[in-house]
This record gives structure tokens, C-alpha cells and sequence, in this order.
């Protein structure tokens, strides 16, 4: 295979993009683009398509049809700095390669992740794990993060004094809070990039790690931008359907149910064994995908 360079991912390269007030991201290297999944992929089947809309065509079908190790032969090398409780659901991914600052080696900065003031909400109601989507009246923010501010402070001048008294660094940062920031070099190979996108840009993730997850994909794009919009038409934009909802969906398709005037929702249809939770089930995924309009 001939070296793959991509003029738009070597003009970013160590390029800081900013994530909060203290956050980064920076591609680091790269190996490949979508020239090498096209390589890749045409060893099994000889030369095969050569023109960047054939290019497209075939990255579009690898893709859609889950072919997935054409995409493995590309890999990023990103150095990425974040607050430790972004750090800990990132981690969750297992399929790259990291390698993170260590508070045994280093004596930690005193740099803390704060929110902005419209990122603060109450406890959702209806969900376990997130928060509201109404944020609190600005008196009541600006109350939040003052705490959070004095808590940090705080908790890093008992840590540097504890450095300064000769404490060992591995028992001095046990205290430290989950917003200090850390800092990582994260390689990972496309294919698994897309599984972490897929999963951090979901509405229902943290907004705070679906903030990282966004730059990751704008630089991504510049290194494989057909395969980055093939992604995003099948995994952002799609959705996947259980067999039950697959089966409603055909007989609508086929007219075989509803039709005006039936009760239901738009249009008047309802789908055929599908009701209350199921049916609300399926009508959320479907909001999710683009309306083409």
C-alpha cells in the first residue's frame, strides 16, 4: 500500500481545539485516511472502483453493511485534556491504546473544570443518570458554582501542602476532586472511534463528554471525510429498529394498517401490535432521524 497523506488532517496536526475554558484536543498523528480503507477493502476483490465517487459508494457499503475492518486499518493519536470525571466515562471504552498523566510522577496543576451557568439543571425526573433539561434561574447557578470553586481551592491547598510537607504524591492527591483536569495521548483505530462517537454525541450522554465528542468528530472529518459522512448518515442519523417495530413499520409501508381518520398519531395510523410503551418507544427513535426536509 502507497503511504496515505491527507493535506487537511496534516495542516491540524498539533492544532489545539479548545473544549470548555481549559479543555483541549489535539490530533497528534495519524496513519491513514480514506484512501487506506479503500485500499484495505480492495484486497479481497483486486483493483476495483477508483474514482473518488466510486471511493464513496464503496466506504458508504462497507459501512452500512457493518464490513468493519477496512476502517480498523486507520488509526488517530490524539492528546486530549480533560476533567478527571470526563477521563473516568471516557476510559469506559475500551479499545484504545492511553497513556495518562500520573499523580505518582507529577505534582498535579491546579487547573479545575467549572460549569457555565446554563449547563447547571436539577436532577431529571425521568432519568436516573442525567439531569433536567430546564437550567436553574441564574442566582441559583451562580450559588453552584461558587460552591464548587471554594470545594476545589480548597481541596488543592490541603493537597500542595501535603506535597510541601514531604508527604509521598501517591497519598498527597487521594482527596483531589473529580474536576481537577488530566491529560492523555488516546490512539484508537476508526472503526472504534465510531462506536465511542456513536455512543458520546446520543442525546443521552453526559454533555460534557458529548462536548469533547463533537471536536473529535469535526477533526476526524478532515482525516476521512467520506467515511466520517457515511457515519454520520448511518449511526448519528439512523436509527435501529426492533423486530416488532421493523414489522409495524412494513405494514404501514405495505398499507395494510390505519389510514386517515384511525386513531393514532400523525396521519391517523397507528402500527399493528405496538401501544403505549412500545409504540412511545418507537416514535422517539424515529424523531431522532433526520426529516429530509
Amino acid at each position: 500500500m502507497a503511504h496515505c497523506t491527507v493535506p487537511e488532517a496534516e495542516a491540524i496536526l498539533d492544532e489545539e481545539f479548545k473544549v470548555h475554558e481549559k479543555g483541549f484536543v489535539r490530533l497528534v498523528d495519524y496513519l491513514g485516511g480514506d484512501a487506506r480503507i479503500v485500499q484495505a477493502a480492495r484486497v479481497s476483490y483486486g483493483e476495483g472502483t477508483k474514482t473518488v465517487r466510486e471511493d464513496a459508494g464503496l466506504i458508504d457499503y462497507l459501512l452500512r453493511n457493518e464490513h468493519t475492518s477496512p476502517f480498523e486499518q486507520v488509526v488517530l493519536t490524539f492528546h486530549i485534556k480533560m476533567p478527571v470525571f470526563v477521563a473516568r466515562q471516557w476510559i469506559r471504552h475500551r479499545t484504545a491504546r492511553v497513556n495518562e498523566i500520573s499523580g505518582r510522577y507529577s505534582v498535579m496543576k491546579d487547573e479545575f473544570w467549572l460549569p457555565a451557568p446554563e449547563a447547571l439543571a436539577r436532577q431529571s425526573s425521568d432519568n436516573k443518570q442525567g439531569r433536567a433539561s430546564e437550567p436553574l434561574p441564574p442566582d441559583e447557578a451562580a450559588k453552584a458554582i461558587a460552591a464548587l470553586e471554594r470545594g476545589q481551592k480548597a481541596a488543592y491547598a490541603e493537597y500542595k501542602a501535603l506535597v510541601d510537607s514531604g508527604l509521598a504524591r501517591e497519598l498527597a492527591r487521594v482527596n483531589l476532586p473529580l474536576s481537577m483536569y488530566t491529560e492523555w495521548y488516546w490512539q484508537i483505530d476508526l472503526h472504534n472511534l465510531f462506536r465511542f462517537l456513536a455512543l458520546r454525541m446520543d442525546a443521552h450522554a453526559q454533555r460534557e463528554i458529548r462536548d469533547y465528542a463533537s471536536v473529535l468528530f469535526g477533526i476526524a472529518r478532515k482525516v476521512c471525510p467520506l467515511a466520517c459522512a457515511s457515519f454520520e448518515r448511518h449511526a448519528l442519523g439512523g436509527v435501529r429498529l426492533s423486530a416488532e417495530e421493523a414489522a409495524a413499520l412494513r405494514r404501514l409501508l405495505e398499507g395494510r394498517e390505519g389510514g386517515e381518520g384511525g386513531e393514532g398519531g400523525e396521519g391517523g395510523s397507528v402500527p399493528a401490535g405496538l401501544s403505549g410503551r412500545e409504540l412511545e418507544r418507537l416514535m422517539q427513535k424515529l424523531a431522532k432521524a433526520p426529516s429530509g426536509k
